[in-house]
């Protein structure tokens, strides 16, 4: 079993708190990915998860049995790192064949050429390049073995630094940014070859980023970290449709959601910028709340009644299928954001007036201090935007 359970986690570097009381558990087989920006706390997480780092209190255990000041290469886990860190002097072979060079062969059958005459060598050696040539066929760099790091592009790299990961046949794969080194167009290519990896080997995967398109594409649940804490753990459509902190909702998705203050006038019903909004929660009248409304849920409308806001467009974002409209509305300070499809409105202008509507379960309500206030009672679950959402 390589189930994780990280107990308690805290960690702080001279006065500076990194991680405050982190619990997590990981299934056996399960693709977990750490999101957050930079400086929430997620590398440092995932190296204490490889040994890298020591926790200041807490506990990590992989499997039945806990590795708190166990040797990294003891833990049965294998890390690919955002810089690949491959030795660019050895070839490709070399690099992926290294861990197993390590592990299988003693100090005597390691030296260079008195090695040889070491009984045992030979067929161990076999072993491993048979080993190597295996992986570097599935990752399709198997006519890339005699060459050096430095006549490879990323994508090359990429596939040789899991490679060399994946011959290990650990417990446990530990990815640490492994794409952000990449442009646009590899990306795309990589998640899927890491997403087609998982599934092929089965085990489990912690993958750290703050990419939200990686998070959502690749993950069967999403870590959402914010400022050394865990905020929310989920699916990932469940961490974009029903987030359970303000903070996770503005995180997560792009454009970012709408934020409007508002003020319960009564059960079932707010104030914000001048329009009364239909809502999903029993509030107390005079309740001060912050309803977030994403910028895929609104509809233009003709105007009038509840869940209905108007503005002027201040600018367009073409983006090829869709409209990002930035709307100027009275009592607003910031503009709000639509997402459109082109085909359904080709004919919006800068200054044009739009009237646009809104289901009122796709608004969601937080309390001033951040924290989901749900339904009073059932409500259809929010639909999950395309993936195409993430990627722009």
């Amino acid at each position: 079993m390589s189930n994780i359970h990280l107990h308690q986690i805290t960690k702080s570097f001279g006065p500076t708190p990194v991680l405050r009381d982190v619990s997590l558990v990981i299934k056996d087989g399960e693709f977990l990915t750490l999101l957050g920006p930079s400086g929430c706390g997620k590398s440092t997480l995932l190296r204490i998860l490889a040994g890298l780092e020591v926790q200041d209190s807490g506990s990590v255990w992989i499997g039945e049995r806990p590795v708190d000041g166990v040797r990294p290469k003891l833990r049965d886990i294998a890390m690919v790192f955002q810089s690949y860190a491959l030795y660019p002097h050895m070839t490709v072979g070399a690099n992926m064949a290294l861990p197993l060079r390590m592990r299988r062969l003693n100090a005597w059958q390691r030296l260079p050429i008195l090695g040889w005459v070491v009984p045992g060598t030979r067929r161990v050696a076999a072993e491993i390049e048979a080993e190597v040539s295996r992986t570097a066929k599935a990752l399709d760099i198997g006519h890339l073995l005699s060459r050096k790091p430095g006549q490879l592009s990323g994508g090359q790299r990429q596939r040789v630094a899991v490679g060399r990961a994946m011959v290990r046949h650990p417990a446990v794969f530990l990815m640490d940014e492994p794409l952000s080194n990449l442009d646009a167009k590899l990306r795309v290519q990589m998640r899927a070859e890491i997403k087609d990896l998982h599934r092929r080997l089965g085990v489990t995967f912690v993958y750290v980023t703050h990419d939200q398109a990686e998070a959502m594409t690749l993950s069967d649940r999403v870590a959402v970290m914010l400022e050394g804490e865990l905020i929310q753990v989920a699916p990932p459509q469940e961490i974009y449709a029903n987030p359970d902190d303000c903070r996770v909702a503005e995180f997560v998705g792009s454009p970012k959601i709408n934020l409007l203050d508002s003020v319960v006038r009564e059960r079932g019903s707010v104030d914000a910028v001048g329009t009364r909004f239909q809502l999903l929660s029993d509030a107390e009248p005079g309740t001060a709340l912050t309803l977030g409304i994403r910028p895929e849920a609104f509809h233009l409308s003709d105007g009038g009644g509840v869940n209905t806001l108007t503005g002027a467009v201040r600018l367009i974002e073409h983006m090829g299928s869709d409209l990002f409209v930035h709307l100027d509305l009275a009592g607003l300070d910031h503009a709000l954001i639509v997402r459109l499809t082109a085909d359904r409105a080709p004919h919006i202008a800068p200054g044009q007036t739009l009237h646009l509507s809104v289901k009122p379960d796709r608004v969601l309500a937080f309390s001033r201090d951040g924290k989901r206030l749900r339904a009073a009672g059932p409500a259809e679950m929010c639909k999950v935007p395309s993936l195409r959402q993430f990627a722009l």
